[in-house]
């Protein structure tokens, strides 16, 4: 094994790294790519997701691409105690993309709670975090937009064939 990773595995990886196949039945075509069958695949990345070989799956829109064009990281101030049920309420919106803590950097830095928020205007962004502010209610106390301002290529780690 290689990096942990028998050859099997280490094929699924390379043909998975860029994204799942945009087919109705992806686990069936990467079984037919890989040479083994659907359930073995799905076996497969659930014992490399357990094991911490990879860290998810999941599904990376382009929200460019489906007219998104206004993306928003929210940033909060929030009690350090409160962090973990308010990011759970906050994580639980149907449009919050992810929501995450993260330490301050006091005394320029006091925001603790992040959550992303997309939209196709800035308007319509900031009725989403006003939204947010509604759950996180007296919590608040201070927080920010930052909007996107260019677009960055986002792809995890690679290995090599």
């Amino acid at each position: 094994m290689t990096g942990g990773l028998d050859p099997i595995d280490r094929r699924l990886v390379l043909s998975t790294q860029s994204g799942l196949p945009l087919v109705p039945r992806p686990y069936h075509q990467l079984a037919e790519e890989v040479g083994i069958s659907p359930a073995e695949v799905m076996t497969r990345l659930a014992r490399m997701l357990e094991s911490g070989a990879i860290r998810r799956i999941g599904a990376v829109p382009n929200h460019y691409a489906i007219g998104y064009t206004a993306n928003g990281m929210s940033v909060w101030d929030v009690p350090d105690e409160r962090i973990e049920p308010l990011g759970a309420r906050v994580g639980a919106l149907d449009f919050v993309t992810h929501c995450y803590h993260r330490p301050r950097r006091l005394p320029e830095w006091p925001f603790n709670l992040f959550a992303m928020v997309h939209g196709s205007s800035r308007a319509e962004v900031r009725d989403k975090v006003a939204k947010i502010a509604a759950v996180i209610g007296c919590d608040c106390r201070s927080y920010d937009v930052l909007f996107s301002t260019s677009i960055l290529k986002k792809t995890g780690l690679r290995i090599g064939a």
